[in-house]
């Protein structure tokens, strides 16, 4: 584990947010390609209760591909396709059952 980047090691912990700004999540781990020494995803927890509701109830985290990522820096920006993964009917159907 030692020859991996310190670059790499250091995204743990980090908060991730959209890139408008709402919080989605801490990166609790790396999904990584170990053939071509890649990240592929970023697993998250501590999430954002609005937008992964069922997921923060029963702490189970998840995983952002890698590709979303825009920037790195103190906090980890990606798309705000994450904000569209739920679809609102959906939700709203699960409140009416």
């Amino acid at each position: 584990m030692d020859d991996i980047p310190q670059e790499i090691t250091s995204l743990v912990g980090r908060e991730v947010y959209s890139n408008n700004g709402v919080f989605v999540g801490e990166v609790e781990d790396l999904r990584l390609n170990v053939d071509g020494e890649a990240v592929t995803g970023l697993a998250l927890a501590k999430l954002n209760g609005e937008l992964f509701a069922e997921e923060a109830r029963s702490g189970q985290g998840i995983i952002v591909p890698y590709r979303w990522v825009r920037a790195v820096g103190d906090v980890i920006l990606i798309n705000d396709v994450v904000e569209r993964v739920r679809d609102p009917d959906e939700e709203e159907d699960e409140l009416l059952a």
